[in-house]
């Protein structure tokens, strides 16, 4: 009857067991892979870099990856737990 709202467990998974730092190598990763296919000749300096295209294309991995921890946790999370994911 006290069950915890899908986005309570949803913040919980986004902010713990790792997820973040993983995310973040993710980000760096891909990110940087994606930049230099996009604006390598901006990054060379034969061309302007756009900052907000930078700010995105490491925001969009982080925020993929994200997503995807928090949904294979949130499928283990049996309703109205404390958002623990079960072993």
């Amino acid at each position: 009857m006290n069950e915890i709202p899908k986005w309570k467990i949803a913040c919980h998974c986004a902010v713990s067991d790792g997820v973040p730092r993983c995310s973040l190598y993710v980000a760096l990763i891909v990110g940087t892979i994606l930049n230099l296919i996009n604006q390598g000749d901006a990054i060379i300096g034969t061309g302007s870099v756009d900052w907000i295209k930078v700010v995105l294309t490491y925001f969009v991995p982080y925020a993929v990856c994200t997503y995807g921890a928090v949904s294979a946790q949130a499928r283990q999370v049996k309703p109205g737990t404390t958002g623990e994911a079960t072993p």
